[in-house]
């Protein structure tokens, strides 16, 4: 049965997936970068990026969790790409290049229709006009019994959470201070919810936190 799925969420020590101010030049806001580096130079990072090497021990090891029996992806609109309101055309198609990372179907939550992006290495982007509940049906749909992950941002995190949809979450808390951003946890009820700690390892680089329901 497909689970829905958090992984690899890097989060600042005062709660924020990301800094303020997010643009072309700053995709997770000023400073928000810095909250992945734990995860940069782990050998999962690095063979996507076509290198050999990388280092290996707690912090690969849920970064290789983290894309473990995938079916299907959610993304919330400003993790695909900064642009705001209508598609002015078809030009922009990620920030990954021809050959994004994903390998799936991927979700993408909007308010503004445009038909799918069929990429290379299997990733097509689908875009959802009708909520977070319709993306998850057709995502189930679409990961033939594999589990499903949201990839962020912080925002359609929330908004599953809230819903009490997420399964599992892993969030990798870094020694990070970014001061505003965009918050995870902020106004949500996580005993409330059902939701309960039930992993944490700590690296040099991070602390990982896996949370779910009880």
């Amino acid at each position: 049965m497909s689970k829905l799925r958090v992984n690899c969420f890097g989060l600042s020590l005062d709660g924020f997936g990301a800094g303020p101010s997010q643009s072309i030049d700053h995709p997770m806001g000023i400073g928000g970068m810095n909250l992945h580096e734990w995860f940069i130079p782990t050998r999962v990072f690095q063979r996507m990026q076509g290198e050999e090497d990388g280092t290996t021990g707690v912090d690969n090891d849920f970064a290789e969790r983290g894309m473990d029996r995938l079916g299907a992806w959610i993304l919330g609109r400003n993790m695909f790409g900064p642009i705001r309101g209508e598609w002015p055309d078809d030009q922009w198609k990620g920030w990954w290049g021809d050959d994004p990372p994903y390998h799936t179907p991927v979700f993408v939550l909007t308010h503004h229709p445009r038909p799918p992006i069929q990429m290379e290495g299997g990733t097509t982007f689908h875009f959802v006009t009708d909520g977070i509940h319709a993306a998850l049906e057709r995502a189930k749909a679409a990961a033939g019994g594999l589990d499903i992950r949201i990839g962020g941002g912080a925002a359609t995190i929330r908004q599953y959470l809230q819903a009490g949809l997420v399964d599992e979450l892993h969030v990798a808390v870094t020694p990070v201070i970014l001061g505003s951003g965009e918050s995870l946890f902020a106004g949500i009820d996580l005993l409330k919810l059902g939701y309960k700690c039930t992993e944490h390892v700590t690296s040099p680089g991070a602390m990982h936190l896996v949370i779910a329901r009880g």
